[in-house]
């Protein structure tokens, strides 16, 4: 069987930022989009109805992607507050041909802004997001803050929006939305079509987590490691305390006291919350693995109802946001490297689970790119819905 022709959009890597004090992202003609006739087109980013946006974190390196993405995107907005520490503010940055001041984040950045895309980590979240929502400001947050409250949707656009459906942009109310765990949704984007025709009753996952996940300097680590490691140096172990470079190890995430550790019981518990089913069963075992950017991650999916591997195929092909790679033949499935820098989610390696009787259980495997659909993408979705 021949592989299906791929329709993954390719993507600018944003490197991840170095000390500088002109911060620039790798669009040489970004407010232009040439056209198949040999014409330019003006982008129509920049508009008077569009929303005002702020970005929250905008010198990390999910923060740096909010920018590419909403630029690929086209995303409209009235006007653009970059936002960040005491430590960058001053600092310039160029986007879609204008010149931007990164400003401090402070409780008075939140006046006028419609939209606030957080990703700062989950203290200044639960400092800032609050007062940004009291500005009436929506808030989607990045991080773990929110994610398990009761009242704050919890949404990945192709799986769930109608958990957002009563949040109105500009209505004098703001309100705050989560965006799931990386490895969440590069998780459900496959599981949920297939668990909406057969319903999974149980699902077993196994994490293969890149240095993206734990942010630029995990990235730039990674890379120095290797370095190290490759001239017969001692590695220089500041982010995970071992060795990362031609190694891999559990997730560097707390452990609890039940054995797993807090990755793998977010998997569990926004499972159970996007789907809104309490009953399903989730068990994770989550593994850093020395890969630049793009997690992957092998799914084992039991159901209530048959489901045979030609239908699920199927029902992946016409998923939004999947790309199906399953070429037996060539031993051809999907690699983080595939998705790296593209919005996609590939899956593949669908086959019945031959450990259950009939057609009740699945196999698959699935990568995406952690920093695109696992973070700035999904953020950037849920405010397009806002629209």
């Amino acid at each position: 069987m021949k592989p299906p022709t791929l329709s993954l959009h390719h993507h600018l890597h944003t490197p991840f930022l170095k000390n500088t004090t002109n911060l620039s992202l790798p669009r040489p003609t970004p407010s232009t989009s040439h056209l198949s006739n040999g014409h330019f087109t003006v982008r129509m980013s920049l508009r008077e109805d569009g929303p005002s946006v702020a970005i929250v974190g905008v010198t990390g390196a999910v923060g740096q992607e909010f920018l590419s993405v909403l630029s690929d995107r086209d995303f409209p907005y009235s006007s653009l507050k970059l936002l960040a520490s005491k430590r960058s503010a001053g600092k310039s940055l160029r986007f879609e041909d204008r010149d931007y001041t990164v400003e401090e984040l402070t409780e008075n950045s939140f006046e006028n802004v419609d939209i606030a895309l957080f990703s700062a980590g989950g203290s200044i979240s639960k400092k800032f997001g609050p007062i940004a929502v009291e500005k009436g400001s929506v808030v989607v947050d990045n991080s773990s803050a929110f994610r398990m409250d009761e009242k704050i949707p919890l949404v990945i656009p192709e799986v769930n929006p109608e958990a957002m459906k009563h949040i109105k942009l500009k209505s004098g109310e703001g309100a705050l939305i989560a965006n799931p765990n990386c490895s969440t949704i590069i998780c459900l984007m496959a599981a949920t079509p297939l668990h909406h025709h057969a319903k999974v009753t149980r699902m077993v996952v196994s994490t293969y987590q890149a240095a993206s996940g734990a942010g630029a300097a995990a990235m730039e680590e990674l890379e120095q490691q290797t370095r190290e490691v490759l001239a017969g140096k001692e590695p220089t172990c500041k982010i995970f305390k071992q060795q990362y470079a031609f190694n891999l190890f559990s997730h560097n995430a707390p452990i609890l006291s039940n054995g797993y550790n807090e990755e793998e019981m977010k998997l569990l518990k926004e499972t159970r919350k996007i789907w809104n089913d309490m009953n399903v069963k989730v068990t994770a075992t989550c593994i850093r693995v020395p890969v630049m950017r793009a997690h992957a991650e092998s799914v084992n999916l039991q159901f209530e109802n048959p489901l045979d591997e030609d239908t699920a195929r199927e029902i992946l092909s016409n998923a939004p946001g999947l790309v199906v790679i399953d070429d037996r033949a060539a031993n051809h499935f999907p690699t983080p490297l595939a998705v790296s820098n593209k919005d996609d989610v590939a899956v593949g390696r669908i086959r019945r689970d031959v450990s259950q009787d009939g057609n009740y259980g699945l196999d698959i495997f699935v990568c995406g790119d952690q920093i695109r659909k696992g973070a700035a993408l999904n953020a950037v979705q849920i405010a397009e819905k806002l629209l």
